[in-house]
């Protein structure tokens, strides 16, 4: 590991109609690609990222040696101090483009599982009731980057939200003091790929979009804030730099 710089029904059809619109062999064609590495756990380390879309669909897909999402965070029964694993694509988006600030940082879609906290609120991920218990399932976030040092030298972090500030964030903000939302996509493994189907507002421009592919690891502030959530190990980027230099056609 090497330290960063770094309803259903509804989901089912859109996922569907991205794929049926035939794009997807030629968008692998199009992957950003990155080279085994036996160093690299087998579950994080990629292969290839890439995304296609359907008008304002778009599917991202991240495709890894050994399986995707085998892998959890070993649980430690405390909020601070918590380990996250993450499925990322950052993107070239404006964060405005899913209901944050604009011009705040670099706009990412993640896949995440962490056992010793939830962050979906409005989600009954595992169905027994209860919104609150189900961080040890994966889901999905979008999230705000920004270069943050005390995180460690060139590290980042998710955007933190100073107190007495109000930023404009998404309507499925978890109420987390971070740039996080919880939009409830939910993410799809399938073997060796992990992918997520997102809908975007009929106004956002795809067109051009760029993106990459990231496996990390996250952790909590042991004092909870201040920064609140850490990039504290990247496992792998498709890029190899963090370029960005996939293109969403």
């Amino acid at each position: 590991m090497k330290n960063i710089i770094l309803g259903t029904v509804l989901l089912t059809s859109l996922a569907g109609a991205a794929l049926a619109d035939g794009n997807h062999a030629k968008d692998m064609q199009d992957a950003v690609t990155s080279p085994q590495n036996a160093q690299i756990n087998a579950s994080f380390d990629l292969l290839a990222a890439h995304a296609h879309r359907n008008r304002q669909v778009v599917t991202f897909h991240l495709s890894t040696v050994g399986n995707a999402g085998k892998e959890s965070p070993e649980a430690t029964g405390e909020l601070g101090g918590a380990g996250v694993y993450a499925y990322v694509w950052p993107t070239s988006l404006d964060p405005s483009a899913v209901g944050f600030e604009g011009e705040t940082g670099i706009l990412a879609l993640a896949a995440t599982v962490h056992p010793d906290f939830d962050d979906t609120p409005l989600y009954d991920e595992n169905n027994d009731g209860k919104l609150d218990n189900d961080g040890d399932l994966w889901h999905s976030h979008w999230v705000v980057l920004t270069p943050t040092p005390s995180c460690g030298e060139g590290a980042l972090a998710v955007r933190d939200i100073p107190e007495g500030t109000s930023p404009k964030l998404p309507k499925t903000w978890p109420g987390l003091p971070i740039f996080i939302d919880s939009p409830g996509y939910s993410p799809q493994f399938e073997a060796t790929e992990v992918r997520v189907t997102v809908p975007f507002d009929q106004e956002v421009d795809l067109s051009g979009v760029n993106y990459d592919g990231v496996t990390a690891a996250l952790k909590v502030n042991a004092n909870i804030h201040a920064p609140l959530l850490c990039v504290t190990d990247v496992f792998d980027v498709a890029s190899g730099d963090l370029s960005l230099p996939g293109n969403l056609k």
